[in-house]
């Protein structure tokens, strides 16, 4: 498979990447067409859909994958089937994600995609490109096994105003990521951790389901 593109955003570490797509509606993220697909012939039309899907690869998995995988949101301690699963740990490392579509550029170095709700690692190759169809890709009677008990699971964010110095989106972007609890999901103790978002170094601790805000830098 070719390399179509490669998506440009703020997430410069793994730590903090929204763990789903459309979770963190407000990080905006570029998608830059290698040489060969740069052509707005290749886009043409793709203005009318408002959401589009990514096929990407994870490529820092090292190529390793599991038959049976621990999801984050079943405390990690739960193994299911990889196919049962979206993580990145898979034969061939594919992922599947829906973003929305804010506009398109046409530059003098080719075409330029703007999406928001990406939970894609800066760098991240881009295999395709496809537009999401309502009719066909919306089923409103789908079951979410045992996803189900986490559509509305946030944590509570504390201590914000040591946020106060950054610029207000920016702000409001983290405690987004932090609201998705980023922790690993077999670290439950209450231990402190560190992360880079969006230029800043946050310092934070869990208990219970508040996350409470030590240090920024």
């Amino acid at each position: 498979m070719k390399v179509i593109a490669k998506i440009q955003n703020e997430y410069t570490e793994k730590f903090g990447v929204p763990r789903q797509s459309g979770r963190v509606e407000s990080t905006v993220s570029k998608i830059v067409f290698e040489k060969e697909f740069s052509s707005p012939d290749a886009v043409r039309g793709i203005e009318g859909f408002s959401h589009l899907w990514l096929i990407f690869g994870f490529d820092k998995t090292g190529g390793k994958y599991r038959l049976t995988v621990r999801p984050p949101r079943l405390g990690g301690n739960k193994k299911v089937g990889v196919f049962a699963s979206r993580s990145p740990f898979r034969p061939n490392s594919l992922g599947l994600s829906s973003v929305k579509l804010e506009r398109v550029e046409i530059t003098e170095n080719g075409t330029v995609l703007y999406v928001s709700g990406a939970d894609l690692l800066s760098g991240t190759p881009i295999y395709d490109i496809k537009p999401y169809l309502t009719f066909t890709d919306c089923h409103l009677d789908a079951k979410n096994g045992y996803a189900e008990d986490f559509i509305n699971y946030y944590l509570a964010v504390e201590n914000t105003h040591l946020l106060n110095g950054l610029p207000t989106e920016t702000k409001n972007k983290i405690i987004s990521a932090l609201k998705e609890d980023p922790r690993p999901s077999y670290h439950k103790d209450g231990r402190e951790y560190g992360a880079n978002l969006f230029g800043a170094e946050i310092k934070f601790k869990v208990e219970d389901k508040t996350l409470y805000i030590i240090k920024v830098n």
